[in-house]
């Protein structure tokens, strides 16, 4: 039966225009490479997008997610999962953000997104910078469950030590998918501020990154 799908394939498209062209069911489609019994790529590509509801969280999908969708094997979730972490270790590696000057908190956020977004738990990452706002280091400074992270203010200013570091930002996660912070979330901010004051370190931002959302703290004039 002659497929539906009769426009210019993905794969050729992208190197004649640039992958910017290319819609995400298409770019889905070069990864999955071919379908199922009876069902073209492309609409395949769809099926799953539109199934699970966003790009987003069809590469979060688990594993369950997927056996709950007749026809999909082990085979496709490997697939997606395999270029979901290629996509994080790309976006979250040093060199995503070295000799990069930080202006403003809008700069970190493809970063910070891509590295914590997708956490099962709180995470507390700091970024380290010099003078000029060139990033000097990057860093998971505290891990915690589900809905809490404990902090040590004394680590992060060791550390922005250890790098000669001039300022800081601030981040962490919350799994729950919602960025509003809590009044937990503003009193260690102050009191990493203050520790950091008494060795002229500034503290640029702290972002909570949600699912899909963020709170800046300097966007809302809390630093």
């Amino acid at each position: 039966m002659e497929s539906k799908w009769q426009g210019l394939p993905p794969r050729e498209k992208l190197i004649k225009f640039g992958a910017a062209t290319l819609s995400d069911c298409e770019l889905l489609a070069i990864f999955l490479r071919t379908g199922t019994r009876g069902v073209h790529v492309m609409e395949l590509s769809q099926r799953l997008i539109d199934h699970f509801g966003s790009l987003y969280r069809l590469m979060n999908a688990t594993k369950e997610d997927f056996q709950a969708i007749g026809g999909i094997g082990v085979a496709k979730y490997a697939q997606i999962h395999a270029v979901a972490q290629l996509a994080r270790r790309c976006f979250t590696c040093r060199e995503a953000l070295e000799s990069h000057t930080v202006t403003s908190s809008e700069q970190m956020l493809d970063f910070l997104h891509s590295s914590l977004a997708h956490r099962e738990r709180e995470i507390f990452q700091v970024i380290f910078f010099d003078n000029q706002h060139r990033v000097l280091h990057a860093c998971e400074m505290f891990s915690g469950t589900i809905n809490s992270v404990e902090v040590h203010p004394r680590e992060i200013v060791r550390e922005a030590l250890k790098h000669n570091a001039a300022a800081l930002i601030l981040a962490h996660n919350h799994p729950s998918g919602l960025a509003q912070p809590s009044c937990a979330d503003r009193d260690i901010t102050q009191q990493i501020v203050c520790a950091c004051t008494l060795l002229n370190i500034r503290v640029l931002d702290h972002i909570v990154i949600g699912r899909g959302e963020y709170v800046s703290f300097a966007e809302r004039g809390w630093m």
